[in-house]
């Protein structure tokens, strides 16, 4: 080792000492950072990672080693020192090591020197260095490779300029093999071989951040053959006589070939090893979670895991199949003999093919390519089956992948989050398959159902005899339910009062009635408990049986985990036109179609008084004016423990025909949410802290008016992200970051919540003030950059909140606002063409409105109010999609984990939201962003000085001592 170091040191000296080096490496810095903020627009892409800098480098590195190793033995040949150095007591392969290793260090140095890249990123956003260390590690390995190459072709001329233009072709032609360029041509069978030749197919996958050793031995074999070819080649040229000594010279041969033979040989083996490998990124986005291995746990039955994937496809969605293959392998390891999975090409099978189009849907898609030659179409299969039972899920291509747009003609497709998205669609097809069945068989321990009914002399027609279906349909589930079930029936109104006063203590229950005019008191109340919770069940509208057996089941799944949830949305309803078309377009189908992706989604108006019997959590979205009717709606979930997510503000904003208008409007939840402590003020939040967005904007033109589109910083669009964001709860984690759009304040009244538990979510930056203005268009010209007149309330504002606890209901000693509705007096005439009024036998005939009210809440309810519902709009995604050039689903994240949060059901809280491109660049000013990419030039320029000043006074010390040695000098 000390001669090879010896040798290093001395090709190192050789290199600082001339001006090659300095040129080179200042020249890979110029192009690096040109690359990174020119060609990839960094603060243009506005994702916080650092592949900009190396997605060029297998071809930037291609070129530094080449210019770097054509002179290391070219010109020892030219000058005829290469003899000199024969007749040396040093073996060849310690002076190839020799001069390998210098020419590595001095990649590294120019790497080294990249380095303030990086950390310019971490200090923009929340940077993942597992890629970053990966990447380096890749360039290191990479520029390995390709000095071996320049060291071999070198060794074969004594012209410099033949060994540079070698080199570069040998390292161009092992980049190719595996580029798209070529592996498009072929189907991604052939393509994934080539990819695994291919030095930049496997630098990518290292860049990744995941360090697999067939990668790290790709390159380590490469390297280890270029340098026995450059030993043997070496070795060639100290033979005075070839024909001398033949047996010593085949000897050299066949050591050489078995080496080399062995060293490719190897990879072929380890092919086969899949799980040696080591995922660097934050949270391990590669490897299976313990979430996916709970749900997987969970299996009863055998899961399908199906790909389809044609031989033939969109070449930017080619390299990505190898990555779902090996994924799919994971999850049948990990899920044993309970989960099978199969990689098909239906258009190989007829039969594949006409089951998955007749019995999944599952279609090909006609993709637009085009090569040098011609443009065409390939009709080609992106698709994953999911089956579980009876139950079944396809993802297609655009569930799978996401997509960043670079440029006009250049693209940038990466798996959204391929983990998230396969365990999703388990954990629906798991609790459909489950929830279809036996309501008891998911129950970890029994429950009890507690019966608060009145005698039945007492109670009102048809709740006579809905008692007697009572009785008989709890003896038929405590038969069925083999001991997880039992029941009791008690009369409050019976004995001394001390059950109705403890009911109403403990669960808020009072007497009911069934008309103004008729306030004879009854009981009818059920609750479901398991020794921790308590739920009601609700009571039917429906009054029969089979209504009280779909309410019972109901309430009973959610008790148990692993079902699935049904989740009750209320959004404004599209306005009908003239004649019934051109109304008001419904503006939320994409939260509605995220949604089902992972619950059952059961849209309602509320406008019944009532929330759908099965819904588990009720998420009412943008309300105006709401009634009583549907206040108590709201009000009465809650107070039977349920979950209530309210996404609404204080402003109506519309963006339509170029320009923005808002106008304040009442919510009907004012007073509603008051009584629980909580107020959402009539004003918007505007901070400096916030996200860019094409924005109309009106300038004036000598008198005349024109309205443009512009990408400006909007102050009512604020980004939070940071303390902004609780990350001590489960909700806000994870996130990352969250644009709301037109967000109102909320305030807490601290003595009405004293006794809940109040979590601040979401919350502006300390800058932020707040507005009444209806007037959303910003005025440059008058308010300065941010358009807006800066407010007096500078400081954090509560934008989302979560409260837990017992509730007091609103309607708490009132009577119920349907009973209201129904016996309300008729005493205006008739309206021309309405029905006539029916006869006096046929009202006797009609069931009475029987309704309740519950005056407090168990302490399993909750409730989230988030102070914008535009953030979740389609109107706003798409503006935040068009800014980003990617998908921006941050806000249905948000919904989702406080789904899931409500549910108790977090598992997924933990993969969601950790796609490619979530990671997004802090908001800076044009200024910031000038000083930033400024500044890494000087730190570039900086860097190589410093390796000039280090080289300058290691030579000083040499010459002191080597002076000293002599007796020269002084001191």
């Amino acid at each position: 080792m000390p001669e090879i170091l010896a040798v290093a040191r001395r090709e190192l000296w050789s290199f600082f000492g001339s001006p090659v080096a300095y040129i080179f490496i200042g020249a890979f810095l110029a192009i690096s950072l040109f690359v990174f903020f020119w060609v990839d627009a960094f603060f243009a892409r506005n994702i916080a990672d650092a592949r900009p800098l190396f997605e060029w480098m297998p071809v930037l590195l291609i070129f530094l080693c080449a210019a770097l190793t054509m002179r290391l033995w070219s010109e020892e040949r030219r000058a005829g020192t290469i003899e000199v150095l024969f007749t040396l007591p040093v073996p060849t392969y310690q002076l190839v090591l020799g001069k390998f290793l210098a020419a590595w260090a001095l990649v590294a140095v120019a790497l080294a020197l990249t380095l303030p890249l990086p950390l310019t990123v971490s200090w923009l956003g929340p940077l993942d260095w597992g890629p970053v260390i990966g990447a380096y590690l890749a360039a290191l390995l990479l520029a390995a490779a390709y000095v071996s190459i320049g060291l071999f072709v070198s060794a074969r001329t004594d012209n410099p300029l033949v060994a540079l233009i070698g080199t570069t072709l040998i390292g161009a032609a092992f980049y190719a093999i595996g580029s798209p360029a070529l592996t498009s041509f072929v189907g991604h069978d052939t393509g994934e071989v080539l990819r695994l030749l291919g030095s930049g197919a496997r630098f990518d996958s290292i860049t990744r951040g995941v360090i697999d050793l067939r990668d790290l031995y790709y390159y380590l074999s490469l390297t280890g053959v270029f340098l026995a070819l450059t030993i043997y080649s070496l070795e060639r040229l100290g033979w005075a006589e070839p024909e001398a000594n033949p047996r010593h010279h085949r000897r050299w041969g066949l050591v050489t070939g078995m080496a080399i033979a062995n060293l490719i040989a190897a990879n072929l083996w380890l092919q086969g090893i899949a799980g040696a490998r080591l995922d660097l990124t934050e949270g391990r986005q590669y490897s299976l979670s313990e979430a996916t291995r709970t749900y997987l746990g969970q299996l009863q039955e055998p899961l399908l895991i199906r790909g389809y994937f044609s031989a033939q496809t969109h070449p930017l969605l080619a390299p990505l199949i190898p990555q779902l293959r090996d994924l799919l392998k994971e999850y049948q390891i990990a899920g044993g003999d309970r989960v099978r999975v199969e990689i098909v090409n239906p258009q190989d099978s007829p039969e594949l093919e006409r089951e998955a189009g007749e019995l999944y849907g599952i279609q090909p898609v006609a993709f637009q390519t085009a090569s040098k030659y011609q443009a065409s179409v390939v009709n080609s299969y992106f698709d994953i089956l999911i089956k579980y039972g009876d139950q079944y899920e396809t993802l297609g291509f655009r569930d799978l992948i996401e997509v960043k747009v670079r440029g006009e003609m250049d693209l940038d497709v990466r798996l959204r989050h391929p983990e998230y998205d396969i365990t999703r669609s388990i954990r629906k097809v798991l609790q459909g398959y489950q929830g279809g069945g036996d309501p008891f068989a998911r129950l970890t321990k029994p429950v009890t159902l507690r019966a608060f009914v009145s005698a039945s002399d007492r109670l009102p027609e048809p709740l006579s005899q809905l008692r007697v279906e009572l009785e008989s349909l709890l003896a038929e589930l405590k038969g069925r339910a083999h001991g997880r079930f039992d029941f009791e029936i008690q009369d409050p109104g019976a004995g001394d009062g001390s059950l109705a006063k403890t009911i109403r203590e403990r669960y808020g229950f009072e007497p009911l009635i069934t008309s103004l005019v008729d306030p004879t008191p009854f009981y009818f109340y059920l609750v479901l408990e398991d020794g921790t919770r308590s739920l009601p069940v609700p009571l039917p509208e429906s009054l029969d049986r089979s209504g009280l057996n779909r309410a019972m089941e109901a309430t009973i799944k959610r008790f148990a985990p692993g079902v699935l949830r049904t989740i009750a949305l209320y959004t404004p309803q599209p306005e009908a036109g003239l004649f019934g078309m051109g109304g008001t377009v419904d503006d939320y189908n994409l939260l509605r179609q995220v949604l089902e992706d992972g619950f059952n989604v059961r849209a309602t108006d509320l406008a019944s008084g009532q929330v759908p019997e099965e819904a588990d959590l009720l998420l009412v979205v943008d309300p105006e004016g709401l009634d009583d009717k549907q206040r108590f709606a709201i009000d009465q979930f809650l107070m039977q423990g349920g979950t209530v997510v309210i996404a609404t503000s204080s402003f109506d904003l519309k963006l339509a025909g170029g320009a923005i208008s808002a106008r304040k409007r009442p919510t009907g939840l004012e007073d509603w949410l008051a009584q629980q402590g909580l107020t959402l003020e009539p004003r918007l939040v505007l901070d400096p802290r916030n996200t860019p967005f094409p924005i109309p904007v009106q300038r004036n033109v000598g008198g005349f008016v024109i309205r443009e589109i512009q990408t400006l910083d909007y102050p009512y669009f604020p980004d939070i992200r940071g303390e902004g964001l609780n990350a001590d709860h489960l909700v806000t984690a994870g996130l990352g970051q969250i644009t709301l759009n037109w967000v109102s304040p909320i305030g807490v009244d601290q003595a009405k919540t004293a006794n809940r538990r109040v979590t601040p979510l979401i919350q502006s930056s300390p800058d932020a003030w707040t507005s009444e203005s209806e007037d959303m268009q910003p005025d440059f010209a008058a308010h300065g950059p941010l358009g807006f007149a800066r407010g007096s309330d500078r400081g954090r504002k509560l934008l989302a909140v979560a409260v837990e606890g017992r509730f007091e209901s609103a309607f708490a000693g009132k009577p119920s606002p349907l009973l209201e509705q129904q016996d309300q007096p008729k005493d205006t005439p008739e309206e021309e063409g309405a029905e006539p009024a029916k006869d006096e036998g046929d009202k006797g005939k009609r069931s009475p409105k029987i309704s309740r009210v519950i005056d407090s809440s168990p302490e399993s309810a909750r409730l989230i109010l988030i102070g914008s519902a535009s953030f979740l709009s389609d109107t706003a995604i798409s503006l935040a999609n068009e800014a980003m050039q990617t998908r921006y689903f941050k806000p249905f994240e948000l919904i989702q984990n406080a789904i899931d949060w409500s549910l108790e059901d977090p598992a997924l809280l933990s993969l969601r939201g950790r796609g490619q491109f979530g990671r997004l660049l802090d908001p800076v000013g044009r200024e910031t962003r000038l000083f930033l990419e400024t500044l890494n030039y000087l730190l570039a320029a900086a860097g190589l000085i410093l390796v000039y000043w280090l080289y300058r006074r290691a030579r000083a010390q040499r010459a002191r001592y080597h002076a000293a040695i002599l007796g020269v000098g002084g001191q």
